[in-house]
């Protein structure tokens, strides 16, 4: 194939992909920029931290104990988890819903202080601006659906960058790079604006959406990781009659874990007959303390009636490639520094793709006033003119720039 027709071909790809997607990557790209930032606008709003500092060598309160205070407060409701959030010193969550089957956004959170086992507070997560981008950003609120649409939708991204990149090349060989022709029309101006932004955010935009589309994959990896891993970890249990009476202690589950998990510090308990446990287990996550290890995590199945371990096992690879994206995905790794150069980025981003969409409607205009110019020269309507002469004649100014 010459270059000439590749060009051709690489050209109706990143028109296509682009068009399909860019609507929808500029809505991500509006929602993702304050979720960058959501810990430092929390900490704007001037949000307090719940829990007094208590004295060096305060005891804790044992968490079936707070389980009991939290259960006497909502007695019609049932403990599904219970986590530990790192931007919450000395408080402990425990997830609350209707029932351990009920869907899952159904629940209520209730903060307890670790020390005094007071409830500290009741946080209404589902309302205000950030639960609305952040639901916006994840699915639309159209759920599992709306997720793998995104997914599509940022693979097209992808494959929008790819054909860029191979358009650069060939299209800008004759410019030295960062030409702007300030000098020419305002339509070739934005051309080489949107190829010089493109490049530049090269990197940031092939890590960023193909994080997403990983991240649209979490039920279908939380499937997968249930069907393999976790079913295998329960199989001698699968003909053990169901559980009956009370569960064995919450704080022999997690003394039981430590042990087994030394230097390992515990982030959530599911109970036994949620969706990341089984009919029969307490199912203790745990992670490391490095910027990277704390986001893999490691679950330990405790016999819920007996307090014994069970098993414990690392996620598999395809888990911990979830874990480790969504992170990434909002520059959430170097603190503060990095945040800002993803904003950046998402802020160049959004350029790229409204100058896109400014060059269709402008490219639109001027090949219909060309078609004109052709019609009146060949002296013909436009419905005559073969397919090649048009597509020649508008590829050439196109590929060419002029």
């Amino acid at each position: 194939m010459s270059t000439t027709k590749q060009v051709k071909v690489w050209f109706q790809v990143h028109k296509w992909t682009s068009l399909i997607c860019t609507a929808f990557l500029l809505m991500l790209c509006l929602t993702g920029l304050p979720l960058i930032f959501h810990e430092e606008i929390e900490e704007l709003e001037g949000k307090p931290k719940l829990a007094k500092q208590a004295r060096e060598g305060t005891p804790k309160t044992s968490l079936d104990k707070m389980a009991e205070v939290v259960l006497k407060a909502y007695p019609q409701k049932v403990i599904r988890y219970v986590f530990w959030d790192e931007h919450e010193p000395n408080t402990t969550t425990f997830s609350l819903s209707d029932s351990l089957s009920a869907p899952p956004d159904n629940f209520k959170n209730i903060i307890l202080d670790d020390h005094t086992a007071e409830i500290l507070d009741e946080p209404k997560i589902q309302e205000g601006f950030m639960y609305i981008m952040l639901q916006l950003h994840i699915d639309m609120f159209m759920g599992i659906g709306g997720k793998l649409f995104l997914g599509i939708m940022g693979l097209l991204f992808v494959a929008a960058i790819v054909s860029g990149v191979m358009l650069y090349g060939p299209i800008m060989k004759r410019f030295d790079f960062g030409t702007v022709r300030t000098e020419k029309s305002s339509r070739l101006k934005w051309l080489d604006l949107h190829n010089l932004l493109g490049i530049v955010t090269l990197t940031w935009a092939t890590i960023v959406g193909f994080t997403g589309v990983i991240n649209t994959l979490s039920e279908i990896v939380l499937g997968l990781w249930q069907m393999g891993q976790l079913a295998e970890m329960t199989a001698p249990y699968k003909n053990v009659a169901p559980l009956k009476g009370r569960l064995s202690s919450l704080d022999e589950a997690m003394q039981t874990t430590q042990k087994a998990a030394l230097e390992m510090e515990p982030q959530i308990i599911a109970f036994p007959g949620t969706i990341f446990s089984s009919k029969h287990h307490y199912a203790v996550f745990v992670h490391g303390n490095t910027p990277l290890t704390k986001r893999l995590i490691k679950p330990a199945l405790i016999d819920a009636q007996t307090g014994k371990l069970t098993d414990m096992r690392d996620m598999p690879w395809y888990v911990n490639t979830l874990f480790l994206s969504q992170p990434l995905h909002f520059g959430d790794y170097g603190g503060l520094p990095l945040k800002i150069i993803w904003a950046l980025f998402d802020i160049i981003t959004i350029v790229v793709l409204g100058s896109g969409l400014y060059l269709w409607f402008a490219r639109n205009k001027a090949i219909k006033a060309q078609l004109k110019r052709i019609e009146k020269s060949q002296q013909r309507p436009t419905q005559q003119l073969e397919e090649s002469e048009i597509l020649t004649l508008t590829a050439q100014k196109e590929i060419s720039h002029e």
